[in-house]
């Protein structure tokens, strides 16, 4: 869906009727999946400067459409989802871009997500009140 979105435009709800045509899944993967979309849609701006912030010699937009998108979802996850430990959210980013993305996807996801996690850690960057993502 964030891929979709990225490259095609749209909002999040108009995506949503066409990606669940005839895909089996439980309301609660729904509901977290939409809940995830919407947040990255939301916050993209924010996630956009955590992201370069955390990737050297990296501009955001000349990343594979893959890649920067995983790493969206992660550091919502990481920011937003304070059920979802870093760790597991840095894992399940790596795991998806070995299977979706290039040859070197995993290694780039993990070492840009070991960045942000380490500057969350640090109070660098994070969610501010109101909801916002700051630096």
């Amino acid at each position: 869906m964030l891929f979709q979105i990225d490259l095609a435009g749209g909002a999040p709800d108009d995506v949503f009727r066409g990606f669940w045509l005839g895909v089996e899944a439980s309301d609660d993967v729904r509901r977290f999946a939409e809940e995830i979309v919407r947040g990255v849609a939301r916050e993209r701006r924010s996630l956009d400067g955590m992201v370069a912030g955390s990737a050297e010699n990296w501009r955001v937009e000349r990343m594979a459409v893959v890649d920067r998108n995983v790493l969206r979802m992660a550091v919502y996850e990481m920011l937003f989802e304070q059920d979802v430990p870093a760790v597991v959210a840095i894992d399940e980013a790596i795991e998806v871009a070995r299977k979706f993305g290039g040859e070197e996807s995993g290694s780039f996801v993990n070492g840009v997500l070991d960045s942000v996690r380490r500057r969350l850690e640090r109070g660098e960057i994070g969610p501010v009140p109101g909801g916002e993502v700051g630096p």
